[in-house]
């Protein structure tokens, strides 16, 4: 029989399973996979979903299995963890440069739903756009097109000096 990974190596492995939306992006920078264990000789891995009814989730799930799967892993259980609820917060330092790289304007800090909703709450209520930097020429003359943009967890924005559009990624 061969030796299980170990959970380094898993997370190694997770770390290569790339966001189906956003390819740029792995699932463990994006913050999804909240854990890796065993239990008994079956590897479990807890997935949180960005929302509950994210359209992504079901591919989400294959790739997990497909990758470790074909890292040899056989005994394989995935669960799905809804509380607490993935925030954007859990996005790695990493996976936010990638997201700017990529065109993604990542969540502003101090935006997310996590009890620091005062900024989000006075823009929602004065009708203002947040201020973000345009991620190709980073000015800050950008304008709000659609709450919703690209996926349901971005919105679409356009620059005004460049006029690219471009997509934010909204703070959960």
């Amino acid at each position: 029989m061969t030796p299980s990974p170990s959970l380094d190596q898993v997370w190694q492995w997770l770390d290569e399973v790339k966001d189906p939306e956003i390819p740029v992006i792995s699932l463990t920078e994006l913050g999804i996979i909240r854990a890796v264990r065993y239990q008994d000789d079956e590897l479990v891995v807890t997935v949180t979903p960005t929302y509950s009814g994210c359209p992504a989730t079901g591919i989400i799930n294959l790739d997990i299995e497909t990758a470790l799967r074909g890292h040899g892993v056989e005994r394989l259980r995935l669960e799905r963890q809804l509380s607490p609820p993935w925030t954007t917060d859990w996005i790695s330092p990493s996976g936010r440069d990638k997201l700017l790289a990529y065109g993604i304007v990542p969540p502003i800090d101090g935006t997310a739903a996590d009890g620091r909703l005062l900024a989000r709450l006075d823009a929602m209520a004065t009708g203002r756009n947040l201020v973000m930097a345009c991620p190709r020429c980073r000015s800050t003359a950008t304008e709000k097109i659609s709450q919703f943009g690209s996926t349901p967890c971005k919105a679409s924005y356009r620059c005004t000096a460049c006029l690219e559009p471009f997509d934010y990624f909204k703070c959960i």
